[in-house]
């Protein structure tokens, strides 16, 4: 009997070509969905007839109220292997296994400073000046170079972000509630006694914090009117870390001087969503993970976690219901 699977949110058409599919011919029949479903029906209807599910980061979130919609699912695989959209317990619960994949850190350190450098250099503005016959020059950019760069965490990214910061000659000071001076000194790094410190002196504010409970709304308007006139505030972790009513605010109020950011809480942004036309924004629809070499280890690795799972030995995983694993003959009649 062969076994369906879907490809969700494979917005590039890229999923079948990054990887080698043919060792689960005649086993598993997959098919690739470029589309976003925007509901738990629109979800429901076009997989539900699918055992197998390879979900691409967080872009559909897997809830107890959709687990519970898909009885035939056996198999879901996140890319990576940390995805807070996926209800792990009702997972378990309805007899889902969830795998993961690895996933590097350094395409999303290298669009931080894609989008640092577009807003010092006011790239977009002047970029789009030049194709439409606009004038010729017309902002002054911002320095990098003896400013400040000031980190909200300094794990796997933020470390990475501080190496390229001190590279360009800034200042490199970092806070987390969990950050060691011994740690911070490791990586060249002066840590911030508190996050008023950092909001403060920083010239270009970057967050690379895990969301949390803690760290939900962690930057709101009071948090935002600490920082500089002058200074620029960068998200490619979670948006919800970023009071994003206060956001739209302050860059209207030129509380600060712009903003950049990768993530947004609703995925795809809305169209008439208020940061689309904020002054002084400069967004990303969340590509921090996008690159080739990403999505080949994406999805060659789930294709390992299939051919392993149809096995019995699933690999990389996240969550187990009890008991050995029973592709095709644990589906509903």
């Amino acid at each position: 009997m062969t076994i369906n699977c879907a490809v969700l949110d494979d917005y590039q058409d890229a999923a079948l070509s990054m990887a080698d599919w043919s060792s689960l011919a005649g086993a598993v029949e997959v098919r690739s969905l470029r589309q976003h479903f925007g509901s738990e029906d629109a979800v429901v209807e076009a997989v539900g007839d699918c055992e197998i599910l390879v979900a691409m980061r967080e872009r559909t979130p897997f809830p107890s109220s959709l687990l519970d919609r898909l009885p035939r699912l056996r198999l879901l695989i996140t890319s990576g292997m940390r995805n807070a959209s996926i209800d792990l317990e009702a997972a378990a619960r309805n007899g889902v296994t969830v795998c993961g994949t690895a996933s590097s850190s350094e395409p999303p350190a290298e669009l931080t400073w894609a989008l640092i450098l577009g807003l010092a250099r006011h790239v977009a503005q002047e970029s789009n000046a030049l194709r439409d016959g606009g004038p010729w020059q017309s902002t002054i950019g911002a320095d990098l170079h003896g400013r400040t760069l000031a980190l909200l965490g300094l794990g796997k990214i933020g470390t990475k972000v501080a190496a390229v910061g001190r590279a360009f000659g800034m200042d490199v000071m970092a806070w987390s509630r969990d950050l060691t001076d011994e740690r911070a000194a490791e990586h060249g790094v002066v840590r911030a006694a508190s996050l008023e410190e950092l909001l403060g002196a920083g010239d270009f504010v970057s967050v690379h914090l895990q969301l949390s409970d803690r760290t939900r709304s962690l930057i709101g308007a009071e948090e935002l009117k600490r920082m500089r006139r002058t200074a620029y505030l960068i998200n490619t972790s979670r948006a919800a870390i970023i009071d994003q009513e206060a956001l739209v605010q302050a860059l209207h109020e030129s509380w600060i001087a712009g903003a950049g950011a990768d993530v947004f809480e609703q995925e795809p942004l809305p169209a008439d969503h208020p940061l689309r036309m904020a002054p002084n924004f400069l967004g990303l629809p969340h590509l921090g993970y996008v690159t080739r070499r990403n999505y080949e280890g994406y999805f060659r690795e789930a294709v390992e976690n299939i051919a392993a799972y149809l096995a019995g030995s699933p690999v990389r995983t996240l969550c187990s219901p009890p008991g050995p694993a029973s592709p095709a003959s644990a589906l509903p009649s």
